[in-house]
C-alpha cells in the first residue's frame, strides 16, 4: 500500500484528509513543518506529500525547500494544499518544486483524482529509475568484461613476441609500470597535458605491452643470433618496428570503429627506436615530431633493458642505468620526460624489484630457446 503524508497546522483539516484517504492509502500525518521532515525521513518513506502551505514558525515553502535539499527525500513530490488562491502563490509553489496545488476548501473527487494521478506517476518514474539502474549496471558488467578480455588479447599477443624473443613476460609488466609513473608526473605539463587526458593515458598504458610485436616478423637466425648482428642482419632487425605497425594498422582497418587504444599501440610499435636528436630509426624523427607514447616508451624501454637481466649479461645497478638515460637528456630522449623519470626515480626503483627477473626465470627461458639470444637491439 502507497503511504501518503499529511502535513497540516489544524487538526479538523488532518482529520478531514486522513478519512478522505485512509480507505486507498497508508496515511501518515504532522501537524508542522519540522515534523512532516523527520516523518518524510523515516520508515514508511511517504510516497507523496501533501503539504500545507500556511503553518507557524515554518512554512510549506520552507518544508519544500528542506525536503528537496536532502538526497532521502527530494524525490518525494509534493503537493501543496492551501487556501492561498493568488495566482503568483501558485507559480512559487511549482517553481519551487511542488508538482501540484489543490485549494482550500477542498473538493474530495478533486483530491483524489490528483493524489492518483501522481502516484501513478511516481510509480512510472520508479520504475523507470529501477530499469535504468539494471540496465546501467548491465552495460557496466559487459563493459568490464570486454575490457578484460581486451586487454588478456593485447597480452597473448604481447606473448607471442616474447616466445621468440630472450626477454621475459616481467619486462612488460615493468615497461607498464614505468609509463604509469612517468605519465602520472607529465599529467599537468604544458607540454604534454593536452595529450594526456585520463582516456590517452589508460590506452597508452594498455598499449604498451606491444611495444615489440613485430619481432615476430624476424627470422630466429638474426632475432636469437648469439654475438653482434652483421650490418645487414642489423637492418632486418629495425624492420620490427615497421611490421609491428603494419600488424596493429591492419587490426585497425579491421575493427568496425575507430580503437584508441590501437592508433596508439601503432605509434609506439612503429616510433619507439627514434631519437629526440633524429638519430633513431626507422624514419629518424626529431623532437616534438615523435608521437608523445613513443617517447615515452623510448625512455621506458632503454631503461628496461640496462637493468634487465640477461643470459648474456648481468642486470647494471640501477644508479648506472640511471646515469646513463640523464646523459641521454636531450639527445636520445626528450628532456622533459628524462626530467620526469628523475623525479620518480623511487617508483622506478620499486617497480624494477617488484617485477625483477630472477636468474633462474632467465636460464628457464634461454632454454627453450632454439639458440642463444642476440644483442640488445
Amino acid at each position: 500500500m502507497q503511504t501518503i503524508l499529511i502535513v497540516d497546522d489544524t487538526p479538523e483539516n488532518l482529520l478531514l484528509l486522513s478519512e478522505l484517504l485512509q480507505p486507498h492509502y497508508r496515511v501518515r500525518a504532522a501537524n508542522s513543518g519540522s515534523r512532516a521532515l523527520q516523518v518524510a525521513a523515516s520508515t514508511p518513506r511517504p510516497d507523496l506529500i501533501l503539504l500545507d502551505v500556511m503553518m507557524p514558525e515554518m512554512d510549506g515553502y520552507m518544508v519544500l525547500e528542506r525536503l528537496k535539499a536532502e538526497p532521502w527525500t527530494a524525490g518525494i513530490p509534493v503537493i501543496f494544499v492551501t487556501a492561498l488562491d493568488r495566482g503568483s502563490d501558485e507559480e512559487h509553489g511549482l517553481t519551487l518544486g511542488a508538482v501540484d496545488y489543490i485549494s482550500k476548501p477542498i473538493k474530495p473527487a478533486v483530491v483524489l483524482a490528483r493524489v492518483k494521478t501522481q502516484l501513478d506517476l511516481k510509480l512510472a518514474r520508479d520504475w523507470l529509475q529501477d530499469r535504468n539502474a539494471v540496465l546501467e549496471a548491465e552495460v557496466a558488467r559487459r563493459l568490464e568484461e570486454n575490457l578484460l578480455i581486451q586487454d588478456i588479447s593485447i597480452r597473448a599477443l604481447a606473448h607471442l613476441a616474447e616466445i621468440r624473443d630472450p626477454e621475459t613476460g616481467n619486462h612488460l609488466r615493468r615497461t607498464q609500470g614505468y609509463m604509469r609513473a612517468l605519465t602520472s608526473r607529465l599529467l599537468e605539463h604544458p607540454r604534454f597535458a593536452g595529450f594526456l587526458s585520463e582516456q590517452n593515458v589508460q590506452a597508452l598504458i594498455k598499449s604498451a605491452p606491444l611495444h615489440d610485436i613485430g619481432k615476430v616478423g624476424i627470422p630466429d637466425h638474426i632475432l636469437l643470433k648469439p654475438g653482434k648482428l652483421t650490418p645487414q642482419e642489423w637492418e632486418i632487425m629495425k624492420t620490427h618496428s615497421r611490421l609491428g605497425r603494419d600488424a596493429i594498422e591492419q587490426a585497425e582497418q579491421d575493427a568496425e570503429k575507430p580503437v584508441e587504444f590501437l592508433r596508439i599501440a601503432k605509434d609506439i610499435a612503429h616510433y619507439h627506436h627514434e631519437k629526440w636528436d633524429g638519430s633513431g630509426y626507422p624514419e629518424g624523427l626529431a623532437g616534438d615530431a615523435i608521437p608523445v607514447p613513443a617517447r615515452l616508451m623510448a625512455l621506458a624501454d632503454v631503461f628496461d633493458a640496462l637493468i634487465a637481466r640477461r643470459v648474456y649479461k648481468a642486470p647494471l645497478p640501477f644508479e648506472r642505468a640511471v646515469n646513463i638515460i640523464r646523459q641521454g637528456r636531450a639527445s636520445h630522449f626528450d628532456p622533459d620526460i628524462v626530467d620526469a623519470f628523475l623525479d620518480c626515480l623511487d617508483e622506478f626503483e620499486a617497480i624494477a624489484a617488484r617485477y625483477a627477473d630472477s636468474e633462474a626465470d632467465v636460464l628457464a627461458k634461454f632454454e627453450r630457446l632454439p639458440s642463444a639470444p642476440v644483442a640488445d637491439a
